[in-house]
């Protein structure tokens, strides 16, 4: 891909032969590897370099198109600018999108420089070595079947007529383990762990393959649970898990396209336990994918979506904060039609909980470590679930495996029903957050 200044330039170049006066540009280039591994054996490898460019165009009605190309050259970005502005005369003439108003304004977060990328054999290696140890920590663990080592380098940027000019490049690098196990008269068991870091160099490959290992083995010993209403302990990443399959709640476009389980007007209602508190943050030094703007170059920053149970904001793009006469929030994508989606979550106690709680010394609680089927066991506009989920029940720290088992509930009702927001936050690929403690959710066993 041509660097930015060249871009702009044939932009502009374009944009004045086809007597064009306004127009914006959102592109990316990815350029990854990943392998995966069977057995000792390199089972896949791959490399690609994935661009794409979206150009808007607006005509002298104020109407908009919009379409795609991988061509960044010359004549791809006139051809791709005279198609937008042919397609402008068939745009939608109400709540027709417009420049961000924050588009030009300056950003003074940065990204960590991008890394080198290993070679293949060393990742190829390094994930063979990951599979052995595994595969070596315990009789029972017959296999990993799910496993990939990847690195991706990421290139963004965004201009526009009016001056706006954003460019960012960053390195990502991840690992992925998961096992399956082997016992006579037993059902096989498995546990996966995930591990992101900004490169290879500093990829925690070794926590991956021990927590991995620990999850593995103690699944071995499973048992049934009797159906009931259980004191819950949600991981980090089943809790954020949830809290993304109903986002629509805090999300300005569901709720302007009313498919959301929040209005406007709900701002400062009481949705949760006051012992919870939920953000935003695409900043946030945790956050290894950070992106200092959105896909319509407004400035990512932290958004407060709940304070101490409270609703107190939703996520915007440029033409839903105008709608409801607020600020953009750096949460836009643009395409056919401008999408609003979440960034890195930041979940944190509130106000203080009136005991502390610990697994140490907790009886009969089910711990959810991850859950299934988000996809078929989520009515997101309804406000209910039904998941299975992997996870122990859990007696004064001793774990036993759940051999089989769905929870199931209203969203609003378990944010209400939160008892206990640990201190201590754990890193998932969606965010940072502690476990929560909820009370009285229902889990069927199998029995």
């Amino acid at each position: 891909m041509a660097n930015i200044q060249e871009i702009a330039a044939a932009a502009q170049e374009s944009a004045s032969k086809l007597g064009i006066k306004k127009f914006d540009i959102y592109g990316s280039i990815v350029d990854s590897t990943s392998v995966q591994v069977d057995r000792g054996e390199p089972k896949q490898v791959k490399s690609s370099n994935l661009s794409g460019v979206t150009v808007r165009v607006w005509n002298e009605k104020n109407t908009l198109g919009v379409t795609s190309t991988t061509d960044v050259d010359l004549k791809g970005l006139e051809m791709a600018m005279k198609t937008a502005y042919d397609a402008s005369f068939f745009g939608v003439k109400e709540n027709v999108p417009d420049f961000s108003p924050e588009a030009t304004q300056p950003i003074s977060a940065t990204v960590p420089d991008k890394l080198p990328q290993a070679p293949v054999p060393q990742l190829i290696e390094n994930l063979v070595s990951a599979e052995k140890q595994l595969l070596a920590a315990h009789p029972a663990i017959a296999g990993v079947p799910y496993n990939n080592l990847s690195q991706r380098d990421i290139d963004r940027f965004y201009l526009n007529s009016e001056g706006a000019m954003r460019t960012e490049s960053c390195s990502l690098a991840s690992v992925y383990l998961y096992t399956k196990t082997e016992e006579e008269g037993k059902k096989p068991r498995s546990a996966g762990a995930f591990r992101i870091s900004h490169g290879l160099q500093k990829l925690d490959i070794h926590g991956c393959i021990q927590e991995a290992t620990e999850k593995t083995i103690s699944h071995l010993n499973y048992e049934k649970i009797k159906s009931g209403k259980y004191r819950v302990v949600f991981s980090a990443d089943a809790f954020l898990s949830l809290l993304s399959a109903f986002s629509n709640f805090f999300n300005a476009q569901n709720i302007l396209d009313q498919q959301s389980l929040s209005k406007a007007d709900d701002i400062g209602k009481q949705i949760a336990s006051p012992l919870l508190s939920v953000s935003d943050d695409a900043l946030h030094p945790a956050n290894v994918g950070v992106e200092t703007f959105d896909g319509e170059g407004t400035p990512t920053r932290r958004v407060s979506i709940i304070e101490n149970g409270v609703l107190t904001g939703f996520i915007h793009s440029a033409g839903t904060a105008k709608r409801m006469n607020a600020q953009p929030t750096g949460h836009a994508s643009i395409g056919a039609k401008v999408s609003v989606s979440p960034n890195f979550f930041h979940v944190y106690p509130g106000q203080p909980a009136a005991e502390e709680l610990s697994l140490e010394t907790a009886e009969n609680v089910v711990f959810i470590d991850d859950l299934q089927a988000l996809h078929a066991g989520v009515k997101a506009l309804q406000g209910s679930f039904s998941l299975p989920f992997d996870g122990w029940i859990v007696n004064k720290g001793v774990k036993t495996s759940i051999e089989s088992a769905t929870v199931a509930g209203d969203f609003f009702e378990l944010m209400k029903s939160i008892i206990y927001v640990e201190k201590e936050p754990e890193l998932t690929p969606g965010g940072v957050c502690p476990r929560i403690w909820v009370e009285g959710l229902s889990i069927t066993g199998d029995e």
